[in-house]
Formats: structure tokens, C-alpha cells, sequence
């Protein structure tokens, strides 16, 4: 999945108080963040929502646009978005995906039982994989390392020739890989 772009959907998503259409063409020119879990009103599935929504704004100042996805529909996003101070508290897109499109397309739908995995995609302005990440059902998601590889692969980005180590966090230093490094780290 990594280095493939993502493939065309549609759906209907609750964002703002409102319901809207969402395509492949609305996450083009930008960062993107597609996190997928298994369903509303569950266990886990609250606590890595609201932990995301807690670095939304800072998110978006780095540019970076925020789709969660599961297979509820857009009206379950709503009840569950007014019944939970947790989730009430979410800006982003909550994107309703019934049919299964976007979650087949990005290899995530459980067989047999119509949820996603929990699993975290971040994709480029070009509409390219670039980080995936996907857990089991009892282990949840941390958002601060979820913004420590937005950062290091749009660094990456905006520096051909340097690649960011293990670790690696905003202002340290980075690596340029070549011949004169092999064996030396």
C-alpha cells in the first residue's frame, strides 16, 4: 500500500453539524489522514477519536485535513457525535462508509464481518500512501505519534536526499543516505 494511490470513493460524511459529500478528488492537493476503526459507540474506538480531535487544530495548521471511517452510516456519526462528550467534541470529517468502498479500497474491512480494522493511513498532497498503520482490536492509537510522522514524512518531502531516523522528532537532526554512511551508524 505504501507508495500507491488511493483509489476513487464517495461518501456522505457528518462534519460541522452538517452532512456532506466527500470524494477522492476532495483529498487531493493536501495532507490527508484516513483513520479507519471497527464502529460507533464502542470501547476503544472513543478514546483514539477524541484523542485525534484533541490535535485536529494542530493538525490543520500543518496542513493536514482529518477523515475518520467506519461502516456506520453518516446518521450514526451524528447520534453518536450528540450522545458523547467525547466525540461531540470532534471537528473533523466522520465518514459514513455502509457499502464498504473506501474501507475495501484501503484493505481494511475485517472478512465476514463488515468493520474496519483499526488502522491509520496518512497520505500526500499527490494522493499517495505515504505512512499505514494497522493494530489489533484491544490496542489503540496515540496521536502524538500520529503527528510525529505527519512531521517527519512532510520533512521527507520538502528534503529530498534526507530521511528521518528512529525517534525522530521536529529540529533533530536527519540523515542524507549515502555511500559514505554505509556501516557507520
Amino acid at each position: 500500500m505504501i507508495d500507491t494511490e488511493i483509489k476513487p470513493f464517495s461518501a456522505t460524511a457528518f462534519k460541522d453539524g452538517e452532512f456532506v459529500d466527500v470524494t477522492d478528488a476532495d483529498v487531493k492537493g493536501k495532507w490527508a489522514i484516513f483513520f479507519f476503526y471497527p464502529a460507533d459507540f464502542t470501547f476503544v474506538c472513543p478514546t483514539e477519536l477524541g484523542d485525534v480531535a484533541d490535535k485536529y487544530e494542530e493538525l490543520q495548521k500543518l496542513g493536514v485535513e482529518v477523515f475518520s471511517v467506519s461502516t456506520d452510516t453518516h446518521f450514526v456519526h451524528k447520534a453518536w457525535h450528540d450522545a458523547s462528550e467525547t466525540i461531540g467534541k470532534i471537528k473533523y470529517y466522520m465518514l459514513g462508509d455502509q457499502n464498504g468502498t473506501i474501507t475495501n479500497n484501503f484493505g481494511v474491512m475485517r472478512p465476514g464481518q463488515g468493520l474496519a480494522d483499526r488502522a491509520t493511513f496518512l497520505i500526500d498532497p499527490d494522493g499517495v500512501i505515504q505512512a499505514m498503520e494497522i493494530t489489533a482490536e484491544g490496542i489503540g492509537r496515540d496521536a502524538d505519534d500520529l503527528m510525529r510522522k505527519v512531521k517527519a514524512a512532510q520533512y521527507v518531502r520538502n528534503n529530498p536526499g534526507q530521511v528521518c531516523p528512529a525517534k525522530w522528532k521536529e529540529g533533530d537532526e536527519t540523515l542524507a543516505p549515502s555511500l559514505d554512511l554505509v556501516g557507520k551508524i
